[in-house]
């Protein structure tokens, strides 16, 4: 009993014990673990840091499903060094064995003497067992480093964990009087090619991106990464979303330009019904068919669209549709976290087009809350984030 009571404290540490190196060590696995964003799935982004005497002697991230995870990765790196070292990781370690051995194996062989965690597995099945294993074999084990930031980093897989649903992001480019056009339908570009860069990196860690027929129908986009800020990302394969376009009645054009080959990446249409014969040349152009239930109003059940994201193996999904798109997502609570970018105009005019349609809230005190709020100051523009659900509630 005294044995067990000292792996469990071992296991569990206070937030406020944690040291300004513990803190600075997690933030790189952090940074390393953010590379691999968009390209784990079904496999969550995880970073890894050896350390031996306050210096890093190895490091890794989980780069592609099927291949080595961060812990492997860093341990290789380190060698002989990380005989008697510590271990940042991000997300426990697995204990069990899937397409790769597990690594509470690799960190016993190597002869790691601590490892910490940012956060346990959302799993309920496995959650803990590979903290308990490591601790069991003498391994100091301390758990909770960072623990939000790495919770919010792999929110995409715990909701599909848990909920089997994907991690909804909305992204809204607009003036400061929260414009996406004027009142002629004008929109391009409000914001600045850095702003613009950015946008298509959250595009590069999203499964798919969500439009409706109306923006396909004014902007005829691609809806591809062509502008991701660094050469690896560029030259990364696959680094296109799945494209998807809402169009309850199957009406789009198939001559638009997302259903065009050019991209590894399919071209999916969501509806509820429409002509046999569009529907027809739709396929014919290369687009995948996804017949959704209809809502109250006769249009695609959002709810019912996110289920058959879930099943079909969607972690996450940036809606980047126009205002009635955003409207219905919002109205729904539907997202979970959100992206503004302001550029520094005023569009003015009240038949210019808002961010958000739809009904709106009657009272302010109603209206969906951002927490955890952070700024980023892209050249003249401005990027304000912020999460509407609680990453942490995955864990509860």
């Amino acid at each position: 009993m005294k044995n067990d009571l000292l792996i469990f404290s071992r296991y569990l540490r206070s937030m406020k014990d944690w040291s300004t190196q513990d803190k600075r060590l997690m933030s790189r696995a952090l940074q390393l673990a953010r590379k691999g964003l968009g390209h784990t799935r079904p496999n969550p982004a995880v970073g890894a840091v050896v350390v031996r005497d306050g210096v890093i002697v190895g490091e890794g991230y989980h780069e592609r499903a099927g291949t080595p995870h961060a812990e492997i990765h860093a341990l290789l790196a380190a060698g002989d060094k990380a005989r008697g070292a510590d271990i940042y990781v991000t997300l426990e370690p697995c204990n069990h064995t899937g397409r790769t051995p597990p690594c509470t194996r690799a960190i016993l062989e190597h002869g790691i003497k601590r490892v910490v965690i940012g956060t346990s597995d959302p799993n309920p099945k496995v959650a803990g067992g590979g903290g308990r294993f490591l601790a069991d074999h003498g391994i100091i084990v301390e758990t909770g480093c960072k623990e939000q930031e790495c919770r919010l980093l792999i929110a995409p897989f715990a909701k599909h964990m848990v909920k089997g649903l994907p991690w909804v992001r909305s992204k809204v480019a607009c003036s400061l009087d929260g414009k996406i056009a004027t009142r002629t339908g004008h929109s391009k570009w409000i914001t600045n090619e850095k702003a613009r860069r950015f946008g298509h990196r959250l595009r590069e860690i999203s499964d798919a991106i969500l439009v409706g027929r109306g923006t396909v129908a004014a902007d005829n986009p691609r809806l591809t990464c062509r502008m991701l800020p660094s050469r690896a990302s560029r030259e990364r394969a696959n680094a296109d979303p799945a494209r998807v376009i809402l169009d309850s009645h199957f009406q789009m054009d198939p001559a638009s330009l997302v259903c065009q080959p050019g991209s590894s990446a399919p071209t999916i249409v969501a509806g509820v019904d429409g002509p046999a014969s569009r529907i027809d040349a739709l396929r014919r152009s290369g687009c995948e068919i996804w017949r959704v239930p209809a809502g109250r109003d006769g249009r695609v059940d959002l709810e019912a669209l996110l289920r058959l994201f879930g099943k079909s193996g969607f972690q996450s999904i940036l809606v980047e549709g126009g205002a009635t798109l955003h409207g219905a997502f919002w109205e729904r609570r539907l997202v979970d976290e959100a992206f503004f970018f302001f550029a520094p105009l005023v569009i003015g005019g009240t038949k210019a087009l808002g961010a958000i349609g739809g009904p709106g809230v009657e009272k302010v005190h109603d209206a969906p809350r951002l927490h955890g709020i952070t700024h980023r100051r892209l050249g003249d523009n401005w990027l304000v984030t912020g999460i509407v659900s609680d990453p942490g509630a995955l864990w509860r």
